[in-house]
């Protein structure tokens, strides 16, 4: 990775970041469609692929290096193209190393804790990518645009003020603060889709079979609740986008786009954090150098005593050199 290459990054990306401090009216500050000018679908896997093999690369060297983690926030409506994310944009990434969490209706034993217990329970380890399909922003989303869930954990009266929203974006700063302070990056994105393509999307699961699975009638009743959603996601972007950990807007109508501007804030997460491999100590590269001669010496015969450095140290000029010799002769 180049200094020019990570510029790029940064730039792209930057017309997604909601600025700290800023108060963002999502439906005016931020185009579903928008697309960069030049970028055209047809260039866009040859994008993507770049993109998921940098990903590829800085993974490799989190875990080896297995003093960070990072967390991957995901929020959209309702087909707003959560999952084909996750999918695409981690699909070069070693699965070990990568885990995603989906958080549904709470279960009573999640109720009987406090509201951010069960997103605690499922971090990433060092070394790991964890991504919240839906995070801990549900209970300033959902939770707010259904006032009857709040009344489901069961807080103290003193607990459920006209401060409830404002005390919980304070909470859920200072938490992700907490986290970044310890070694752990905070990566969130906003799939922001547009209520017509979301019909669009609505109808294509009804009318293709394969994909009557994916529909809910319920999903249609939430699109109901549009604009209430809109003001809460304002809100919270408004109140939680922070120098820390802060919220990318990403232009969802387009899946293509979607997937290029996750891969795109990702890498700009790890190029930040440049994770290294981790160097051996004398007296372990004195038991590596005791370890090749052992090997070596097994060698059959007319075999290279090391057939990786045959091929990558010479022996590939060598073998050509050869090769040559013969059709000479």
């Amino acid at each position: 990775m180049t200094g020019k290459q990570a510029r790029r990054i940064a730039e792209f990306i930057e017309p997604l970041r909601v600025r700290p401090g800023r108060r963002v009216n999502l439906a005016k500050d931020f185009d579903p469609s928008f697309r960069p000018l030049g970028l055209r679908r047809k260039n866009s896997v040859g994008l993507l692929d770049q993109g998921i093999a940098l990903l590829a690369d800085y993974q490799r060297r989190l875990a080896a290096e297995n003093t960070h983690g990072v967390l991957l926030c995901l929020q959209a409506l309702d087909a707003g193209g959560k999952d084909g994310t996750i999918r695409h944009v981690m699909s070069g990434v070693n699965p070990q190393g990568v885990h995603v969490e989906g958080f549904k209706v709470p279960s009573a034993e999640e109720l009987d804790h406090d509201y951010l217990w069960r997103y605690a329970c499922r971090l990433p380890a060092r070394g790991d990518i964890g991504i919240f399909n839906r995070s801990h922003y549900e209970e300033v989303l959902v939770v707010r645009v259904h006032p009857q869930n709040l009344d489901r954990q069961k807080l103290p009266k003193a607990a459920k003020g006209a401060d409830v929203w404002e005390r919980r974006y304070r909470e859920i700063n200072d938490w992700e603060r907490y986290l970044s302070d310890n070694g752990f990056s905070v990566v969130k994105l906003f799939l922001n889709l547009s209520k017509e393509e979301q019909r669009t999307r609505f109808l294509k699961r009804i009318d293709v079979p394969e994909r009557n699975w994916k529909f809910s009638a319920a999903d249609v009743h939430e699109r109901g609740y549009w604009d209430d959603y809109q003001r809460a996601f304002s809100e919270m972007l408004s109140a939680t986008s922070t120098p820390w950990a802060p919220w990318y807007v990403v232009p969802a109508d387009r899946k293509w786009l979607a997937r290029i501007c996750a891969a795109a804030v990702l890498a700009h997460t790890l190029i930040g954090l440049d994770p290294q491999y981790p160097t051996v100590s004398d007296e372990v590269r004195h038991d590596l150098a005791e370890a090749r001669k052992e090997l070596e010496a097994e060698a059959p015969r007319g075999a290279a005593a090391d057939p990786y450095l045959a091929d990558h140290e010479g022996g590939s000029r060598d073998g050509k050199a050869e090769k040559k010799k013969k059709v000479r002769t």
